[in-house]
């Protein structure tokens, strides 16, 4: 599991205002950078990237280093039927983290196994050295890594060794910076169509929920007590979501999460006690294939591999937790599960219109997550649609 970290996220103005103006920006953006002119090498663009710092890169580039696995997810999108022709080498934490998403793109990108791996940057433990050996055009990190690479002397290395590195954002505030991400890593790959036919697809289908979940008043939204990465430790209750990331997805969706009051940033840890306490009638967990990693998860296995019957055994298993099936939640079934990765995933447009459809299925009768979830593996995802991403408590 990757840290957490806890900035203040507070904004008075509405998340699809807020939308609206990171799109605006990132075209912006685009539109100003100018080739710079240069003798014997590939002209250099500069951009902005997520944490506001302007970069020089050189246009579609073809070394790319991934700071952070799981970034393709998003950056697979780009070049979708070769994922990894330019990329030069990517962190571990998709293989440790999400094995059954690695396989999948191993079965159909053999390359994939091939590529020089690196630790976390979140721990400190990415080595600049080994960067460097590779020759790469630009590296790109995840800006949650932001802090460590600061700490660490991580940008002041490669900006010494003339090696642009580049923040963007699929996590912390998703809603927010997956567009002007996308089209950042567009521009520099030289995908600007790519980026842009993905963008007017998430722009579509998350304006099919937060224009009309924007209009609730809080008195009026559902109360859910969001259980992040439910069983991924069996002894451990509970950790959950604040105001930032998935936190803000099912804020968007018409809900009123429960940690989004407790906690600024992107979550933290509370005592069962508590949950028992406030008896919310809606309970989410995320769950993932953690057993490879973590020994003795009971979290629900979702992703590319698992079947219906592995889920509802899991999710049972967590509705039956000590105490549990006292809750509201449980008796009624308003009991869910939703895959975890999409925590860090453009796909997290998905999990919005579940929320939604969870919460207010007469409102929200004409939306269809899994026509989305197929449309958005046929259109844009390098690997196939299989296994499952969503269940309730049967």
């Amino acid at each position: 599991m990757l840290p957490m970290t806890h900035r203040n996220r507070g904004s008075r103005f509405p998340l699809i205002h807020r939308l609206k103006a990171a799109l605006a920006a990132a075209v912006l953006t685009a539109a100003c950078a100018l080739p710079m002119a240069a003798a014997a090498q590939a002209p250099m663009i500069e951009v902005t990237d997520l944490a506001g710092r302007t970069v020089k890169v050189k246009a579609g580039a073809d070394r790319v280093i991934l700071g952070e696995g799981r970034l393709m997810y998003g950056l697979g999108i780009l070049d979708k039927d070769q994922p990894f022709k330019r990329i030069a080498g990517w962190a571990e934490d998709m293989i440790l983290y999400d094995p059954g998403t690695y396989r999948a793109f191993k079965t159909k990108f053999p390359e994939a196994e091939k590529l020089p791996r690196f630790g976390s940057a979140f721990n400190g433990d990415f080595s600049v050295e080994k960067a460097l050996s590779l020759a790469p055009d630009v590296v790109l990190m995840p800006l949650s890594g932001i802090y460590k690479a600061r700490e660490t002397g991580m940008i002041d290395k490669f900006e010494k060794a003339g090696v642009p590195l580049v923040f963007i954002d699929l996590r912390e505030e998703p809603l927010v910076n997956t567009v002007p991400s996308i089209l950042l890593v567009g521009q520099i790959y030289g995908r600007e169509k790519q980026a842009q036919e993905f963008v007017n697809f998430y722009l579509r289908e998350s304006r099919k929920v937060m224009i009309r979940a924007a209009q609730k008043k809080d008195k009026d939204r559902v109360p859910v007590f969001f259980e992040r990465a439910a069983g991924y430790s069996p002894d451990q209750c509970c950790m959950t979501f604040g105001n930032a990331n998935l936190g803000a997805v099912l804020q968007a969706a018409g809900g009123r999460n429960w940690g989004s009051a407790k906690f600024a940033g992107l979550g933290g840890e509370v005592n069962q006690e508590a949950v028992f306490a406030e008896n919310l009638p809606v309970i989410i967990g995320t769950g993932a294939d953690w057993a490879e990693s973590t020994p003795g998860s009971v979290a629900v296995p979702f992703g590319y591999e698992t079947n219906p019957t592995a889920v509802q055994a899991a999710l049972k298993g967590l509705a039956n937790r000590k105490g549990w099936p006292t809750l509201k939640a449980v008796q009624t079934k308003q009991f869910y599960g939703v895959y975890h990765q999409f925590y860090t995933s453009p796909s997290h447009v998905v999990a919005l219109q579940v929320f939604a459809k969870w919460l207010y299925p007469d409102e929200f009768k004409d939306i269809d997550p899994d026509a989305t979830l197929a449309e958005y593996h046929q259109r844009f995802s390098p690997i196939p649609l299989t296994g499952q991403f969503w269940a309730q408590l049967q």
